[in-house]
């Protein structure tokens, strides 16, 4: 990689050649399965590469009127749109963008049913398959606010509806697209002939290391095949940025506690790698080793002054220095998105690495931005 200390700190740098990477592979699972994959914008909004992504995929998945909106203005192409809820202020905009619209419940269709006039309307379903482990990220539990469960439609579809909505993974594999369909035909499956349309949703994560191509592409063409009218949309948000990407921090201080050593970093886990607390999961750190696997541990610690702004302990060949880089890998996909602001820190830039090797920074961020979040 190019020599990266010419970047701001701390940096979000998306790797455009990585992506590339991701985006050809999802080429090929769309022309060989027949189904059309867009991009979610829960998992990358990154506006700047859009002009690449939209040679790929045909549309956007939104959930709110500021993504629908960043899709109409950035990326163009079809838009599909799901809210949990919908309020009446924002549903008259939210249709002037949308080209289909899924309800998540009856009550939401049966209030804005006469508002969708020119939009192809679903509803979100509950599958009622378990595939993700930790319960903050899985939407299929039996107390789920997230889809309509089976036995509210056992007297069929409203007239209007002409698609089902499914959301059931994270970061999950081929074999769990498979339970996934045969869960929506068990339950689903007498309403699929009325249907256009089934979004089977994300955490599709086709681009990871091993993930099983073939079966995937098997078992959506075998699903095609047993209903040839539907289209079958998926809508990853992982796959697509995945491990495209890095966030760039410096070491700020070295200091030692209760008989630990701890490197304060310029960027944040609670504000700018949140999915580290929320998940939680364990960042990847270029270079860096579990504790006590290399000569020199240490704790790294955020720059908030929350006290548990803390990414976790690493080990390194050499000690950790003030001015020292560190790279986390991965954190293009969700990460970006999910930042803030929090006690006035100091936002990463963003920055691209082209093709060819050039460094862009596409954005920095000022005392302005924080500023206008508030009032």
């Amino acid at each position: 990689m190019t020599n990266l200390t010419q970047l701001p700190s701390p940096c979000f740098l998306l790797e455009e050649a990585k992506l590339s990477v991701n985006l050809e592979l999802i080429k090929r699972v769309q022309q060989a399965s027949g189904c059309t994959i867009i991009l979610a914008l829960k998992g990358f909004a990154m506006w700047s590469a859009f002009p690449l992504v939209r040679d790929y995929l045909s549309g956007c998945a939104a959930s709110s009127y500021h993504e629908a909106r960043l899709a109409h203005d950035h990326f163009g192409g079809h838009i599909h749109l799901y809210a949990p809820a919908y309020s009446d202020a924002e549903f008259p905009e939210l249709v002037k963008l949308s080209d289909r619209i899924s309800f998540n419940s009856l009550h939401q269709w049966q209030r804005f049913k006469d508002q969708t006039k020119g939009v192809s309307c679903g509803l979100r379903v509950n599958p009622a398959v378990n595939e993700v482990e930790t319960d903050r990220y899985n939407p299929c539990s039996d107390q789920s606010r997230l889809g309509i469960p089976a036995d509210e439609l056992t007297d069929g579809l409203p007239a209007g509806i002409e698609g089902l909505h499914v959301h059931a993974l994270c970061e999950c594999d081929a074999d769990a697209t498979e339970r996934l369909i045969e869960a929506v035909e068990q339950r689903f499956g007498h309403l699929l002939p009325s249907l256009k349309w089934l979004n089977l949703g994300g955490g599709h994560l086709m681009t990871r290391q091993g993930y099983d191509i073939e079966r995937l592409i098997r078992a959506l063409k075998a699903f095609r095949h047993r209903h040839p009218s539907l289209e079958v949309v998926l809508e990853p948000g992982s796959a697509i940025a995945w491990d495209a990407g890095i966030l760039i921090a410096t070491v700020l201080d070295v200091i030692e506690r209760g008989g630990i050593n701890i490197a304060l970093l310029d960027t944040s886990a609670t504000a700018h790698m949140p999915d580290l607390l929320e998940m939680p999961y364990r960042a990847a750190v270029r270079d860096a080793a579990l504790p006590g696997e290399k000569a020199f541990t240490y704790q790294l610690g955020g720059i908030t002054c929350l006290a548990g702004d803390v990414m976790g302990d690493y080990s390194f060949d050499q000690p950790l220095k003030i001015g020292d880089q560190l790279i986390f890998e991965d954190m293009i996909h969700y990460t970006m998105v999910k930042t803030t602001m929090f006690n006035g820190v100091n936002h990463p830039a963003i920055a691209i690495q082209h093709e060819d090797g050039r460094l862009e920074v596409v954005r920095r961020f000022d005392y302005h931005d924080y500023e206008n979040r508030l009032s």
